[in-house]
């Protein structure tokens, strides 16, 4: 499970340092892709394949399905962190989540999500007061 909040930095080459509680989780291989609100998201490998079976059930006659589909698996890249823990972000992708140096990379259970960390910051303010407020059920049965 992926939990926390790190700070890392992006390299000049479009690299981060995965943080080091998450490396073993992803040291099989992971997928990146767009994520919704303009973030990353980041899974193992496994995870991605699992959620994969999943998306196959989507109704091909639905257009909201296709062209959901079609952005989320058209940024994908699979990849292998290296020895030192660091994965390269490509530049489509860090155009759609606005990156710059400083990141925000936050662990959401299954998966991870890369934010610019003042696109972050930005979201968590205004999510907060919502989260504290919240009085109906969002997830049913538990919250």
């Amino acid at each position: 499970m992926f939990l926390g909040t790190y700070e890392p930095r992006l390299d000049d080459k479009g690299r981060i340092i995965l943080p080091a509680k998450y490396r073993e989780q992803l040291q099989g291989g992971l997928v990146m892709t767009r994520g919704q609100e303009h973030c990353l998201y980041v899974f193992p490998l496994a995870e991605f394949e699992t959620m994969q079976q999943q998306l196959r059930q989507a109704p091909l006659a639905s257009k909201e399905a296709r062209s959901y589909l079609r952005v989320f698996l058209s940024g994908a890249v699979d990849e292998v962190p290296d020895k030192q823990g660091r994965i390269t972000i490509p530049a489509n992708l860090r155009t759609y989540a606005g990156l710059q140096r400083e990141l925000s990379v936050i662990g959401t259970g299954n998966r991870i999500e890369i934010w610019d960390q003042t696109a972050w910051s930005q979201y968590l303010t205004e999510q907060e007061s919502a989260f504290a407020d919240r009085e109906d059920e969002v997830i049913p049965g538990l919250f």
